[in-house]
């Protein structure tokens, strides 16, 4: 059985689905039990004792873990660190999702896998924490570290641009953080092809493995972006693309600061799985288009 914790998110929502053909699946939601405490956890491996965990649940409110940093620890650090514990004591693969920002987000080059971290916010901290839990265990894992994730459903920056470009005239979005938009499909996509490969015998694939779109862009370009497509798709919209505003972060103040640089190298990945990732602005007319057919049914 393949185990996916956090299925009712946007990542977990696309892995259910594209996990299907490589055995049974089975996601893990609010309702089965409480991820941030371990005895439900440990209860939760016993029952269903999966051959491969995909772990695509996490603290990801990046503001709200300034103040709440015992929660974000919980299910960033302590949880990835007891299904690494149970997946090397049972002989299981796992498989764990990481963010950009466990860099600091200096200069403007794309980070390698091997650059040194420095995260600068409680969210990039305990996210880092996780991945080191897992790599210090020992076990048969891949982490793939991803940025900008949105998708056709759920909550994410995508769909809260779409919603104000319904209910304003024009929007001032920051143009000086600079990174690559990932839909969570894609993320889904390259995680079943790894782990097709993982089941193949593919002992060499294992370690932190960066995974986004090709391509760089701002989220004042990405909101123009998912304006413009939604416009080309015959949306009603309050305004066009044309009516978004570059602003610099420092006008946009938030309780944990932002890497500036996101951007990350997709060099390995690529090579390891014999894949070609899309450029982010293609995704972004595929996931487009699924939630133009998802919102008109």
């Amino acid at each position: 059985m393949i185990l996916v914790t956090g299925s009712d998110g946007q990542v977990g929502y696309a892995l259910l689905k594209t996990l299907a053909p490589l055995g049974p699946v089975k996601g893990l939601t609010r309702e089965d039990g409480d991820l941030s405490n371990a005895e439900d956890v440990a209860g939760l491996l016993e029952k269903f004792r999966p051959r491969c965990i995909v772990n695509a649940a996490a603290y990801t409110s990046v503001d709200q873990a300034e103040s709440n940093p015992d929660a974000a620890h919980a299910m960033n650090a302590k949880l990835p660190a007891q299904l690494a514990a149970w997946a090397r004591a049972n002989g299981a693969l796992l498989i764990h999702y990481s963010t950009d920002y466990v860099y600091d987000g200096s200069g403007d080059q794309p980070w390698a896998e091997n650059a040194l971290t420095g995260p600068l916010s409680v969210y990039g901290k305990t996210k880092l924490a996780g991945d080191q839990a897992v790599l210090d265990a020992g076990v048969d894992a891949i982490i793939f570290r991803t940025s900008w994730v949105y998708g056709a459903r759920g909550h994410n920056f995508m769909l809260t641009m779409l919603r104000l470009a319904r209910e304003r005239d024009q929007l001032s979005v920051v143009s000086d953080q600079w990174g690559t938009p990932t839909p969570a499909w894609l993320i889904a996509e390259v995680t079943a092809v790894a782990l097709r490969d993982k089941l193949r015998g593919a002992k060499a694939l294992d370690g932190v493995y960066h995974l986004t779109c090709r391509g760089e862009t701002t989220w004042c370009d990405f909101s123009k972006a998912i304006i413009g497509g939604a416009c080309d798709f015959g949306v009603p919209l309050s305004m066009s693309s044309d009516k978004v505003s570059p602003i610099p972060t420092a006008d946009y103040p938030a309780p944990a600061p932002r890497p500036l640089n996101s951007r990350l190298s997709v060099r390995r990945v690529e090579q390891a799985l014999g894949l070609e990732l899309p450029d982010w602005r293609d995704a972004l007319q595929l996931t487009l288009r699924d939630w133009v057919e998802f919102r008109n049914n």
